[in-house]
């Protein structure tokens, strides 16, 4: 019997690792065991090509890799996590909680190519990893929609205000607006649920959004 996979998506310095703890307890609480997966999974050699993307070795820039290739190196390191570390668990019926996933491509990758290009693209993406390479298809997504210009001061107190250590997709304010807008577009048409982590001019409380992902996950147990 297969588990259910929760995959928690959203673009970076959304609280994404954050809200997955309280989910995990949340599930706890409730009787169940979950495994929660962080992909790329930069402790396996499989994140080997991810790894040089991120650091600039393909090009100082994201879009110096296009949206293909790109995609193609996550979904190689999501393969390799599902046949290695996680693929049984969920095969045996557990849950399983990601911390990105398939969907990650959608929203990084994806603003990269011309709108026109967005739905030929997610045809693609989701036939490649779910019908080619044969992983999971999540049960549910949850979008966390966090407005990029606060997600970057977030990013900043992470690395202690050292902007020097993001990434090429974390530095780049315009490409990260981009991949905000690809993300909504993508959580439309695929039926992701929808959490906005501000509310007006005001930046909702960690329980609180906690309590509207709760919410979502809470109908497919």
């Amino acid at each position: 019997m297969k588990g259910k996979l929760i995959v928690i998506e959203g673009i970076d310095g959304s609280g994404k690792s954050t809200q997955i703890e309280l989910l995990k307890g949340r599930l706890i609480e409730r009787g169940f065991t979950p495994l929660h997966i962080k992909l790329p999974d930069y402790n396996d050699p499989s994140s080997t090509l991810v790894k040089m993307y991120l650091a600039g070795e393909f090009g100082s820039k994201a879009g110096d890799v296009n949206a293909y290739a790109a995609s193609a190196f996550f979904a190689v390191d999501r393969y390799a996590s599902f046949k290695r570390h996680w693929g049984e668990a969920y095969l045996d019926g557990n849950v399983v909680v990601a911390d990105r996933y398939t969907t990650s491509n959608a929203v990084h990758q994806m603003a990269k190519l011309p709108r026109s290009e967005w739905d030929g693209f997610l045809h693609w993406l989701f036939e490649f990893e779910y019908k080619y390479l044969g992983i999971p298809e999540p049960c549910k997504v949850v979008f966390l929609d966090m407005p990029v210009e606060v997600s970057q001061k977030l990013l900043t107190g992470r690395y202690n205000g050292n902007d020097g250590k993001k990434d090429v997709h974390e530095r780049n304010i315009e490409y990260l607006k981009s991949c905000r807008e690809s993300a909504l577009y993508a959580a439309e048409k695929w039926g992701w649920a929808y959490v906005p982590c501000v509310e007006g001019d005001r930046l909702r409380g960690v329980e609180e959004i906690a309590d509207l992902v709760w919410r979502e996950v809470k109908p497919i147990l």
